[in-house]
Parts: C-alpha cells; structure tokens; sequence
C-alpha cells in the first residue's frame, strides 16, 4: 500500500510543480516511438544498456519482487517491458524521473534508488530513451499511454 502512496505522490507533485522541469525543452520532440527514426530507436537501445539497465534489466524485467520495499525502504527499480506501472505515467512525468531522479518529483523525505541522468544525458538523450523503452511495450499499453499523453497536450 505504501508503494501506491508513494507513486500517487510522485503524481501529485509533479502535477502541481512539475511543469518547471520542462522549461528547458525536455519536450520539445515527443518520446513517442512512432515518431521516432530507427536510427534514434537504436540510439536509445544502446543508452538504456548503458545507463539503465543495471538497474531496470537487460531485458526491462525490472528487479525481483520490485512491488515489495527492500530492507533499506526504498522500492526495487519497477520493469519497463509494459508489465509494471511506468506506462500509467505520461511522458512529461517520465523524462522528468530520468532526468531528475524520482526523488524530486516525490514528497518529502521519500527515497529512492532512482537518481536522475540530467547531468549525464542532455534532453535528446532521454527522449530517445525514452522512446525506446515505449517502443518496446505491447501495442495496447503503448495506445494507452499515448491517451495520458493526449490528455496532458
């Protein structure tokens, strides 16, 4: 129950602050995966290996039992294959998340694993990650994170 407070917070709070983060033209390209080249497909392949998948998988299987808090109280890293939760966030939320680390979207004093690639990966980067990761999901969790992405433009 805890993990769903946490996420409803994330939510929460980059609905109410978060809009800053993309000032600096995290969105100026979509993430979607349809609109990206092959070419950009690869890139972010090639960028989730490097910077993503120690944690999130080779695969984006995501960490054993990543619904249950480890010892230290933090969640394991979710997967990205479109059979964990990453895919009810749009897109604004989620290249926030990379870029900033969950830790500063959630409410105070949650903590987590997740530390942002802002200062490793510049804004193309991310989306191409991004992108990636979308394209990688069955096609109707991919349709139905595209609707959260209409609602927010």
């Amino acid at each position: 129950m805890r993990w769903k407070l946490a996420v409803a917070g994330v939510a929460v709070a980059v609905a109410a602050g978060g809009w800053a983060v993309f000032e600096g033209g995290l969105l100026q390209e979509p993430a979607k995966a349809d609109s990206l080249s092959q070419a950009d497909l690869k890139l972010g392949g090639r960028l989730y290996q490097q910077n993503c998948a120690t944690c999130h998988g080779m695969n984006r299987q995501g960490q054993p039992n990543w619904r249950e808090r480890k010892p230290d109280g933090k969640m394991p890293a979710p997967p990205l294959d479109g059979s964990g939760h990453t895919w009810h966030h749009p897109d604004e939320q989620l290249l926030a998340i990379i870029d900033q680390g969950v830790e500063a979207l959630a409410p105070d004093g949650y903590e987590s694993d997740m530390k942002g690639f802002g200062d490793r990966l510049d804004n193309r980067e991310m989306r191409v990650i991004l992108g990636y990761i979308k394209s990688q999901w069955p096609e109707d969790i991919q349709e139905r994170q595209a609707t959260l992405d209409d609602r927010q433009g």
